[in-house]
């Protein structure tokens, strides 16, 4: 829509900043005036009643004008070749993983050194866990942020950073890191202040002199941590006021009412996109908008907050993709990607959590029913961007899933889920899970599960036992698990260790500034001799590693595994095989997953229901070609087996 006056305005300010809108900087004028309307209306959506609101609009325009002029060249051209790509993220050849720095490589210098070992596997895109300054022993694993524009000295330097994104460059990798828009560390310059008595950055924060407003928040809003961090709002005796701490008391949540907030982390996020951050993994959105009578977790506004952002990097530094970290029920989770007039204008990225817990739900039950009751939402997601895709990340293991859908399954919720706890956490005598309970809630007994994927699926327990079929039985599910993931659609992502078949690491209890999260278990110190079994033929290491290295390399031949929004969900003809089809163009691939310790038999005719019936078909993973049966006859698969099938 055209205004002229906004346009007017903008136009003065770049010329102002020499910018030259006819010339060099054309492109950044185009699309500058082509998301202005949708830029000024999500503004003023949130700030539009603020005293001082065109000060900041005014604000608002220099900072995405600084952003692009401040861009590197490599970077704008970068911009360029992944325009001409299309939707550059939804190919099927990128394939992910995360990690600490430190317990993976040591440092930044040292992980540079380590890119050959990602070539080795397959692995193009790197999300490093957060290397911003954090104080040690109230770091939160680094979320609690000190200086968002300094690397800490525990992971190296800015410069060291700036290497390893150039040599990543080089290698045609990419490179996701995290932003932390809800809190900063109490030990941030701005929270520094304002426990000195600095009213500017006082109002940085959500803070109260009593009482009164807390109490009214309480009411609605739940705990996070109700096991290591109760309550919402913690006591400052230096300056007798109370401060809104969601997640741990050293993390003060920041004030989005007050637009320099919002000035500052934006220009935050144009420091990270013009260090050549190609996905920038927006941590905890669902929580930064607050209103007391609700539980303070996807408002509105923060919706409103994230399309802003959205649309100012597509002006500055369009070739950054955002992920929004929202671990939420799938229909919150859907208005992520944006609603309405925004629909896939919010987040490129969600993490596909949901479906994350449900193959560990099929995987205890051997039940595939409850997974299947929830796609039709999943499905929801609109084209154009993309889901995160995983078995294991640095996270628990939630059960947020709806109710309805395990009832789908003929299963009672409550009596369920405390099946899937005990059965996880090792405390059922017919498990060979060894995992741990996570964020216990003794008032509703809600829980989360930690533990490796490694440990989850069994090695642990089989190794101690020194049971070679109980070995190959959790190798069997492991590579089950990750080929379930990495077929779905967008971008697969590991976590470091699971490659190469690490056990939960219980080194952390020594630590006193892990000892109290026991996620920590399931976030190993590599050991790189251990590693050097991923070369030798037989090791469970090098079966774990080949086999994903494998899958990885299946994935990226295969064009119809891109996320063209191309999934179909087969008839469940056998409740214990998930299938899926994918579809693009004029070619087929069908993924079929059995989740029980027994052969599962799928009638041939479940290969008839989606257009022409094949004759024979290629089987990727064990490499051979299979005849297409009779409608009585059945094809089999093995206990934790899977078969990728593609038409001949």
């Amino acid at each position: 829509m055209y205004n002229h006056t906004l346009h007017q305005q903008i136009i003065r300010k770049l010329q102002d900043q020499q910018i030259d809108i006819a010339g060099t900087d054309n492109l950044f004028f185009t699309r500058f005036i082509a998301n202005a309307t949708a830029i000024d209306a999500l503004y003023n959506e949130i700030y539009g009643r603020h005293p001082e609101q065109q000060h900041y609009f005014d604000q608002l325009i220099r900072v995405i004008s600084h952003a692009y002029t401040s861009r590197p060249v490599a970077l704008k051209n970068r911009d360029k070749e992944k325009e001409n790509k299309g939707v550059w993220f939804l190919s099927n050849e990128i394939a992910g993983m995360s990690l600490y720095v430190d317990r993976f490589a040591g440092s930044l210098a040292a992980l540079s050194e380590k890119l050959t070992y990602f070539n080795q596997l397959g692995v193009n895109l790197l999300h490093l866990m957060p290397v911003f300054e954090s104080p040690e022993g109230e770091s939160d694993g680094g979320y609690a942020v000190s200086d968002f524009r300094q690397v800490d000295k525990r992971f190296g330097t800015n410069e060291d950073l700036g290497k390893l994104q150039q040599h990543m460059q080089q290698e045609n990798m990419y490179l996701m890191l995290d932003i932390v828009l809800n809190h900063t560390s109490h030990h941030h310059q701005w929270a520094v202040q304002a426990k000195k008595g600095d009213k500017k950055y006082q109002d940085y924060f959500y803070m109260f002199d009593d009482r009164a407003l807390p109490d009214q928040y309480d009411r609605s809003m739940p705990e996070v941590f109700p096991e290591s961090s109760p309550g919402n709002f913690t006591y400052i005796e230096a300056i007798k006021k109370w401060v809104m701490t969601v997640f741990h008391r050293y993390q003060w949540d920041l004030n989005y009412r007050n637009p320099a907030v919002f000035m500052e982390m934006l220009e935050n996020i144009f420091y990270y996109a013009n260090l050549g951050i190609d996905i920038l993994r927006i941590d905890a959105p669902a929580f930064i908008w607050k209103e007391p009578g609700t539980t303070c977790q996807n408002l509105p506004q923060a919706h409103t907050l994230l399309r802003l952002i959205k649309q100012c990097v597509q002006v500055a530094a369009p070739g950054m993709a955002l992920l929004g970290e929202a671990i939420v029920a799938p229909k919150e989770i859907m208005k992520y990607f944006g609603t309405g007039l925004y629909t896939a204008k919010e987040c490129d990225f969600a993490y596909n959590a949901t479906h994350m817990a449900l193959q560990w739900d099929a995987l205890a039950t051997g039940d595939t029913r409850v997974m299947l009751a929830a796609q039709h939402e999943i499905l929801q997601k609109p084209f154009g961007t993309s889901w995160i895709n995983y078995t294991r990340c640095h996270d628990d293991i939630g059960l947020g899933y709806d109710n309805y859908m395990i009832q789908h399954a003929g299963f009672d919720p409550f009596e369920h889920r405390r099946f899937l706890k005990d059965y996880y956490s090792g405390n059922r005598h017919d498990s060979p899970a060894m995992g741990a309970l996570f964020s216990v809630n003794p008032k509703t007994n809600d829980a989360r599960i930690s533990g490796s994927l490694a440990s989850l699926c069994g090695l642990e327990k089989a190794l101690a036992d020194n049971d070679s079929t109980a070995v190959d039985i959790s190798i069997r599910k492991i590579l089950m698990m990750q080929a379930h993931a990495f077929f779905l659609g967008g971008v697969p992502m590991l976590f470091y260790g699971d490659e190469a078949g690490y056990t939960n690491d219980y080194s952390y209890l020594k630590d006193p500034g892990k000892s109290y999260d026991n996620r920590w278990m399931h976030r190993p110190v590599i050991d790189w001799k251990k590693n050097g079994n991923i070369n030798k033929k037989g090791t469970i290491e090098n079966r774990i590693f080949s086999g994903t290295k494998k899958l990885i390399s299946i994935r990226n031949r295969i064009t119809a595994v891109a996320d063209h929004k191309n999934i179909t969900w087969m008839t469940p003809h056998n409740i214990h095989i998930a299938g899926y089809l994918r579809t693009f163009e004029d070619k087929k691939l069908y993924c079929l997953f059995n989740f029980t310790d027994q052969p599962a038999y799928l009638t041939w005719f479940a290969f008839k229901e989606h257009g022409p019936a094949p004759l024979r078909l290629w089987e990727h993973w064990e490499e051979k070609e299979i005849g297409v049966g009779y409608d009585h006859e059945y094809l089999v698969l093995e206990p934790y087996g899977f078969m990728l099938l593609e038409p001949v």
